[in-house]
């Protein structure tokens, strides 16, 4: 058996008629894996076939969707809609009483 025939046999199971390009899904997942966290890859695939059958989605619309996904997981070092002002940096270094900055560190090099 191999990942043919387990697709073949999902399908079968799961009652579903289509294809799957299971290097571009396995891709995906890979890469959410690599750049998100461990669970982003299975979460990543899983969401990608709910939108793609929600949409009622051809190979070429799955592509499409999958290209948007992979996009985010490139750039996922901050989320899409983050307010660019907004970070989790204290605004002053009063409010911890010590200084937490990169310039401290910096200084302490030279």
């Amino acid at each position: 058996m191999n990942l043919h025939d387990w697709i073949d046999e999902l399908c079968d199971v799961l009652d579903l008629e289509t294809e799957v390009d299971e290097g571009l899904v396995g891709d995906l997942a890979e890469l959410a894996t690599d750049n998100v966290d461990n669970a982003a890859g299975p979460i990543t695939a899983y969401l990608l076939g709910y939108a793609a059958g929600a949409a009622g989605a051809g190979p070429a619309a799955v592509e499409a969707l999958a290209a948007q996904a992979q996009e985010l997981a490139e750039r996922w070092d901050k989320p899409v809609l983050a307010d660019p002002d907004d970070t989790d940096e204290p605004e002053s270094d009063i409010e911890l009483g010590f200084d937490v900055s990169d310039e401290a560190e910096d200084e302490e090099e030279e």
